[in-house]
């Protein structure tokens, strides 16, 4: 049975470990690498989780996500779930966890990842046709998603 878990300052370990294991399995869903933090020190580590980070035990670490606030919206980071996890509302429950009914939410996904943005639709997000670069020297493109905007629609043709 899997549970979910608030990580804090002192579960630096664990969240380095998962962290890791997402950044070696899916480079091209992040916009940092697995060279970058794998130098990060045990103090990077405990501050970074000074920001609302959730996993998935089932029972080691399967799935994890994480927000900041963005000028009073949540951004959405750091959303993996473990290959032979996936498909089974890892990913959903995580979001439950960190997002705050009616509050204005935004995530980042690569272009090319059909998988992820199916998952982030069936939530509620919607693209924002915002595209840039995953990272500088990338050819890789990520696409702003919003949550909890109303949706501007053009009007009617005349």
């Amino acid at each position: 049975m899997s549970e979910l878990r608030r990580l804090g300052p002192d579960d630096w370990e664990t969240f380095r470990e998962i962290r890791l294991r997402s950044l070696a399995d899916s480079p091209d869903a992040f916009g940092s690498t697995l060279e970058r933090e794998q130098a990060f020190t045990e103090q990077d580590w405990r501050r970074r989780l000074t920001v609302p980070v959730v996993v998935v035990l089932d029972p080691d670490p399967v799935s994890i996500g994480g927000t900041f606030d963005n000028d009073g919206t949540l951004h959405v980071w750091g959303m993996w779930t473990e290959p032979g996890h996936r498909g089974r509302g890892h990913a959903r429950a995580v979001l439950d966890a960190l997002l705050t009914p009616g509050r204005p939410a935004q995530l980042d996904v690569n272009v090319a990842n059909t998988a992820a943005r199916t998952a982030y639709e069936r939530y509620g997000f919607v693209g924002t046709g915002r595209v840039e670069p995953l990272r500088p020297g990338s050819d890789q493109r990520m696409e702003l998603m919003e949550l909890g905007r109303p949706r501007v629609e053009p009007p009617p043709p005349s």
